[in-house]
């Protein structure tokens, strides 16, 4: 299966997650890629989207390498890949260099997409990672241990398509995994996308002011 886009991946995607039942589910978004999936998500649930702001920690050798994630929660908190790290051969030190890089961005989109945005409490409720694809599945991990930590009652990870490993990584973490398509060889995921343009700031803040607006019933 190859998506046309975003937009597609989200509409399909959405019609496998809404077979389950949750308990007064939020959706996640991983921005930016994951956004407009997300979207279809939580309208096909009619559920608040929210985002969880995390960034792949990439190797300094290689920065397309993930060695790990740090993701967003008041304060940021790592979850590093320590079979790279110790493989490679990765320092403390540098580990920090790409971490504080990272928790600069990580800041910048927070002023940038939340603002004075109300934003759901997970407590108690399920939670719903979505993201446009996977490799490492570093990004998603962090945000699924960030959920929990929250308090999520369960967490579901979505996602149109993964390597089969990955999956089934992050099914050890998540309380359930949906993925379309599970590809091998897998190679990337645009690979599985007709049109996987690069997304912009501003295309996720109209996608959640979007979202805003149809809660708010306007």
């Amino acid at each position: 299966m190859v998506f046309r886009d975003r937009d597609d991946a989200g509409r399909r995607l959405a019609a496998e997650v809404a077979e389950c039942t949750y308990r007064d589910p939020v959706v996640y978004a991983l921005p930016r890629g994951g956004a407009p999936v997300a979207a279809r998500v939580a309208e096909a649930l009619d559920a608040p989207l929210d985002l969880v702001l995390v960034r792949k920690l990439g190797a300094p050798f290689q920065p397309e390498l993930a060695m790990g994630a740090v993701v967003d929660g008041g304060e940021t908190e790592t979850v590093l890949n320590e079979q790279i790290v110790e493989a490679a051969g990765i320092s403390r030190a540098e580990i920090d260099r790409v971490r504080e890089r990272e928790e600069v961005e990580i800041e910048r989109r927070r002023k940038l997409y939340f603002r004075d945005r109300k934003r759901p409490d997970v407590k108690g409720r399920d939670a719903i990672v979505v993201d446009d694809g996977l490799a490492t599945g570093a990004t998603a991990l962090a945000a699924i241990r960030a959920l929990k930590r929250r308090g999520a009652a369960r967490v579901v990870l979505a996602v149109p398509v993964a390597p089969p490993d990955t999956v089934e990584r992050l099914a050890g973490e998540a309380d359930a995994v949906i993925c379309l398509e599970q590809p091998e060889p897998f190679f990337a995921i645009g690979g599985w996308y007709a049109d996987f343009r690069q997304l912009s700031d501003g295309d996720v803040v109209d996608i959640l002011d979007a979202a805003a607006k149809r809660a708010g019933g306007g």
